[in-house]
């Protein structure tokens, strides 16, 4: 086995998890190892939780079809690695800190390969590290190599926008800890400086906010609607759109009437113009597009149905 980091992952779409599920299913079941894998008979935390022993758990070939099971309620990261490698040290650090940051919208499953290798074989591993998600009891390829945080991060936000796609939208809740109590409206400071107008302050209280807690869910999604406001506020309509109708392929021009559009409601015109420019970009600028899209589904909110037609095409635009 070679280390090869940096190339996707190849070879595992459709991939069969059954010869592994049907193993651990035909045996007696174990009792969970000390690296704490999930029970599938867990009980739920609450109606929108799941009990998990950690988010980051060590899994073999015997506790699989737990973490298969668990993958209907929250999606699963498997880091394919081994002791040897040294990718792999690097990047363990890297995913069980941005794991820990997602706050239970995803758990991280470990398989040492060569402890596992029918789980090495199902997952058709050909250098490690190796990183699939489970989703629905599906596999869905990732990367390979060590990765730097930031790209690492931007992968698992795509893994939890399709989740939510699917249904799979639970959080997992560690045994011992309580599910997180529900609450009134979040950071309301911020939401009386936007009835003064201010944005700036609403943004300064959204950003701190991410920087003490960075899986607040509700920061995040108020600074992308305090971003939306920022643009729009002063920008010229017809300056706008005339500049992105003179030019399709001017990146600026194609984000600020997208921005536009989806202040003013033509939530499908926003999404249909970036995401039609975005096969043409490379580099910095499809970055640009790709997250001002992600920002833009932010605004409009993950269950429009516009939203989740828009992230279908981005996702297959992306993997």
């Amino acid at each position: 086995m070679t280390e090869h980091p940096g190339n996707p992952a190849a070879g595992s779409q459709g991939l069969d998890l059954s010869a592994v599920r049907s193993r651990s299913q035909a045996e007696t079941a174990p009792a969970a190892p000390a690296g704490g894998a999930p029970a599938g008979g867990a009980p739920a935390a609450g109606a929108d939780t799941v009990s998990v022993p950690a988010l980051v758990f060590d899994v073999t070939e015997e506790t699989f079809n737990d973490v298969v099971e668990l993958s209907m309620s929250v999606p699963v990261v498997v880091d394919l690695w081994a002791d040897w490698c040294g990718p792999c040290k690097q990047l363990s650090p890297v995913l069980d800190k941005v794991v820990s940051d997602f706050g239970g919208k995803v758990v991280l499953a470990k398989v040492d390969v060569d402890k596992n290798p029918r789980l090495q074989q199902v997952f058709q591993v050909q250098s490690i590290p190796t990183v699939v998600a489970i989703l629905k009891g599906q596999p869905v390829p990732l990367f390979q190599g060590a990765q730097p945080e930031p790209q690492v991060r931007q992968v698992f936000e795509q893994l939890v926008a399709a989740a939510a796609q699917n249904g799979v939208t639970k959080t997992a809740v560690p045994a011992g800890e309580q599910a997180p109590a529900a609450a009134g409206p979040a950071h309301p400071e911020a939401i009386e400086a936007l009835e003064r107008d201010d944005l700036d302050g609403a943004e300064q209280i959204y950003r701190k906010a991410l920087a003490e807690a960075p899986a607040d869910e509700e920061a995040r999604l108020g600074l992308a609607r305090v971003g939306l406001l920022k643009r729009v506020k002063d920008a010229d309509p017809e300056a706008v759109r005339a500049a992105a109708a003179s030019d399709s392929t001017d990146v600026d021009a194609a984000l600020a009437c997208a921005d536009l559009d989806t202040a003013g409601g033509h939530v499908d015109d926003a999404f249909n113009r970036l995401l039609t420019i975005l096969p043409s970009l490379t580099g910095d600028d499809k970055e640009r597009v790709r997250t001002r899209l992600v920002e833009l589904f932010d605004v409009v909110g993950a269950e429009d149905p516009r939203v989740t037609k828009a992230r279908s095409r981005l996702m297959r635009a992306l993997f």
